[in-house]
């Protein structure tokens, strides 16, 4: 790393110790590697550190430059920034700034209308992605738990359940003749695209995943002459009470019903590169 033999650092480490600048027992840790006969001193950033200020080598003058114009920053300023960190929280701010954009303009459209304090509600959800940056920076991220399903909707399973509403809509007068009666072969794509493979592996592995799409496909594709948006959403619905999945463990749904309208309208009036 700094351009030094191993005699050197060896002899600077040694000292370090020593001189009781550093705690051996605390800053080494001996480890077997393979296709070695025996264990492998590994020291932590602490002895990087301080063996950088010590080297008499170009790279290890690079480095103490670098070092102390940080370590002054952080002095004077009170904060250090880590360009890397900086770089990414920008993106995010990209990303809900496009999203705050895509939903204002949206919100003007005629299907749309007493729908604001929803589009709200989605946005406000939205926002909280950006605490992860925020956690990762303070090591407290923790990974999500994705959900699995165990019910999967095949082609004759779904013709079923719509030909239920089918029934019932008629009945109350909500819905024509038309509802539910298939554009194509759309409707088994769908199905099928849900739970496509690439290389074994499933392109929509967890359950949110596979109920998201299956909401934005069906709305968005037009399987069925009439009904795209009522049929994705109970589909939608459907699917995820069919895997043990629609509600919190307080009995809430995990999305009520006035955020599902709004959703589904916002994926109805959107351009498909907003996916």
């Amino acid at each position: 790393m700094f351009e030094a033999d191993r005699t050197v650092i060896t002899r600077h480490l040694n000292n370090i110790f020593k001189e009781k600048e550093l705690s051996l027992k605390s800053n080494v840790q001996k480890m077997h590697i393979p296709n070695s006969d025996k264990p492998v001193k590994f020291y932590n950033l602490d002895a990087i550190i301080s063996v950088g200020y010590r080297v008499n080598s170009k790279k290890a003058t690079q480095f103490r430059i670098w070092a102390t114009r940080t370590l002054k920053q952080h002095l004077i300023n009170g904060y250090t920034i880590n360009e890397k960190r900086l770089a990414q929280a920008q993106d995010k701010f990209r990303e809900l700034q496009q999203t705050i954009a895509f939903l204002e303009e949206k919100s003007k459209h005629e299907l749309l209308t007493d729908q604001e304090s929803k589009i709200l509600e989605l946005l406000s959800h939205y926002s909280k992605t950006l605490t992860l940056l925020e956690q990762y920076d303070k090591d407290k991220l923790s990974l999500v738990k994705r959900g699995r399903d165990k019910f999967q909707l095949n082609h004759e399973k779904t013709r079923l359940i719509i030909e239920e509403i089918r029934k019932e809509l008629i009945a109350k007068k909500e819905a024509s003749n038309l509802f539910g009666l298939e554009n194509s072969d759309k409707l088994k794509a769908i199905l099928g695209n849900i739970y496509q493979t690439y290389g074994r592996k499933e392109l929509y592995p967890s359950l949110e995943e596979k109920a998201a799409h299956l909401l934005y496909f069906t709305i968005k594709d037009h399987p069925f002459v009439d009904g795209n948006k009522r049929i994705g959403s109970f589909l939608f619905i459907y699917f995820l009470d069919k895997n043990v999945y629609l509600y919190k463990k307080n009995g809430e749904k995990k999305i009520n019903d006035n955020a599902l309208v709004a959703l589904s309208l916002l994926i109805a009036v959107s351009v498909p590169r907003k996916k």
